[in-house]
């Protein structure tokens, strides 16, 4: 039995990860403003004793509803009502470094790990979308590389917040009268181009020291964000070459800049539709790929990458010249324009087929298969340096959620991979991290003080 053990998150999208899974027959729509589905798809992780779930969001309108349900509810509010529901799962939220202030947004993660007992963790992302400057009171949205400067600001404003308590700068001596120790509290005096923030935060040092930080980004700036911040990482690949590639940039990029490659986990996404044969799962797939509807699919292939297909008819071919120019990873904005390009030049799909390979998680990894093969694929990309552990998108919710707990996750904990138990009880704990000291009480220990 190996002593290394997968990372699985649930990556919760409300319907479904497959854009047409709010037709599906299963499917409940109804529900999507009800916390007690969101509180019933918590325990149903937990009992397969995953890692966490994960909320991803956005603050604007993202998804053409006229086909397709969006986001309804806040996250970090609804992880709190799953987390009253829970004991042991973690819990993920998606916040903007653009569209947020360190300090309140750090109470509110920092109220969650309280909450939930060290359970929280921060889904990093600079915004991408244009339209959320109008939300904001703002004429245009800053561009990438000012966003990522902001955002390296705001995170080490928020890491500096949540440090400024000691562990033991709560005394409760009720006999003298002293609550906390001020000597104990500090001050953080950010002073940067984007980001002000005076401080002492005003709660004491939550459970895990402080949230577990998440990145996802692909870019060269991405990459460098996640290497110097990120404790887990999530991406998107079609290939295990490609996994690979990028799992051996993190890992080196993290060495050299004096930080523990195990202590950054990377995370694929990968959508399973899963039978009880081969030809089942494929049925499956094509099920669902027949409720997509064209119009949704065009809007967002013109999103991800930027390319008009106007001219092209479902059967047609899509020409891989649309996509010259696509970049690498240095192109910040359009890193999915990439693995897009990257599926146009491998199989030369007509537009239709295009349009269903996405429709299953936007350019994430989708397998139709058996248990059995979905369990082989898992460990093939875990054991071979692609990865830690997985984002698991199924395509349809609360259905395909338990189709992986109950029929892959036995498998993969028969050959070892995954814990049969927790361990532990925080986040921290599952992801094998270490609890961060305050850097206040480190610089103080430095210095013989």
């Amino acid at each position: 039995m190996t002593n290394r053990q997968l990372n699985l998150n649930a990556f919760i999208y409300p319907t479904g990860h497959h854009e047409a899974s709010w037709r599906h027959p299963a499917s409940v729509p109804e529900r999507l403003y009800d916390v007690t589905y969101f509180q019933e798809l918590a325990r149903l992780a937990e009992s397969a004793k995953f890692d966490a779930v994960f909320f991803a969001d956005g603050p604007a309108l993202r998804t053409e509803v006229r086909y397709r349900p969006d986001y309804g509810l806040e996250p970090i509010t609804t992880l709190v009502a799953m987390a009253t529901a829970t004991t042991h799962l973690g819990l993920i939220a998606t916040a903007s470094t653009t569209y947020y202030e360190p300090y309140n947004l750090a109470r509110l993660f920092s109220s969650l790990d309280h909450i939930s007992g060290g359970r929280a963790a921060w889904n990093i992302v600079t915004t991408a979308t244009d339209a959320a400057a109008a939300n904001f009171g703002l004429t245009e949205h800053p561009d990438v590389r000012e966003r990522y400067a902001r955002a390296r600001e705001f995170v080490d404003a928020a890491i500096k917040l949540w440090d400024s308590w000691e562990d033991d700068a709560v005394v409760i001596d009720k006999e003298a009268g002293v609550y906390a120790d001020p000597e104990k509290i500090h001050r953080i005096d950010v002073e940067g181009e984007y980001v002000k923030v005076r401080g002492p935060f005003g709660s004491a040092r939550s459970p895990q020291g402080r949230p577990v930080l998440v990145q996802a980004g692909s870019s060269n700036d991405g990459r460098d964000f996640a290497s110097t911040y990120a404790e887990a990482i999530f991406t998107a690949h079609q290939r295990i070459e490609d996994a690979q590639a990028f799992y051996r940039d993190i890992k080196t990029r993290t060495a050299e800049i004096g930080r523990n490659p195990d202590h950054v986990k990377i995370l694929p996404g990968l959508s399973p539709f899963i039978g009880a044969s081969q030809a089942e799962a494929d049925e499956l797939h094509r099920e669902f790929n027949g409720l997509t509807i064209a119009e949704y699919g065009l809007g967002q292939l013109r999103k991800m990458g930027n390319v008009d297909v106007s001219g092209l008819e479902l059967d047609d071919t899509v020409p891989a010249e649309l996509f010259a120019g696509s970049g690498d990873i240095t192109d910040n904005d359009h890193s999915r324009r990439l693995v897009v390009a990257k599926i146009v030049e491998r199989e030369q799909p007509t537009l239709r087929r295009l349009l269903h390979k996405l429709a299953g998680a936007r350019g994430h990894n989708v397998v139709a298969g058996t248990p059995v093969r979905i369990a082989d694929i898992i460990e093939e990309w875990f054991t071979n340096g692609a990865a830690d552990g997985f984002n698991i998108m199924p395509p349809q919710y609360p259905q395909g959620l338990e189709a992986f707990t109950s029929q892959v996750v036995p498998i993969l904990q028969e050959r070892g991979l995954f814990r049969t138990e927790y361990s532990g009880t925080t986040l921290r704990d599952h992801y094998g991290l270490p609890r961060p000291a305050s850097q206040y009480a480190r610089a103080l220990a430095a210095a013989g003080i």
